[in-house]
């Protein structure tokens, strides 16, 4: 058996388990925190989440044909620009949210900040994983 065909068959399987490990990480910072934490904590892991979904949404066949005239490849290159944009922005924003928490006594600890940072990286991860792991047909 091929590394090709191995990593098609577990690599769905491992994106899942980051995916699950991403989530659960950020539930028991939720659960464990001993102040109330607001919906804008939630925010940067969502997007992450949504950022996963929008690169799964381009085929990586689309990508490697270059023609600067050609519609579906703009589409596709203009959508994973997107994805890429999303989420940058959602990681900056767990990390800006880590630094607000290390600096203010008062707010949530910043354990929640670590996992808010460790969740959008292990979502995106995930993104990338089953990305990569996708059979093209």
């Amino acid at each position: 058996m091929e590394f090709a065909e191995i990593w098609a068959r577990f690599g769905p399987g491992m994106a899942g388990a980051v995916f699950g490990v991403a989530w659960w990480i950020w539930v028991d910072a939720v659960v464990c925190s001993s102040v109330k934490i607001s919906f804008l904590y939630y925010l940067p892991g969502i997007f992450a989440s949504f950022a996963a979904l929008m690169f799964n949404c381009v085929r990586r066949d689309e990508l490697q044909d270059y023609s600067p005239y050609d519609d579906e490849s703009c589409r596709s290159k203009t959508w994973l620009f997107l994805a890429y944009v999303v989420s940058f922005v959602s990681l900056a924003a767990s990390v800006g949210l880590l630094i607000k928490d290390a600096l203010s006594k008062s707010g949530p600890s910043s354990w929640t900040g670590a996992a808010g940072v460790l969740q959008c990286v292990f979502a995106l991860t995930s993104g990338l994983i089953f990305w990569t792991s996708r059979s093209e047909s």
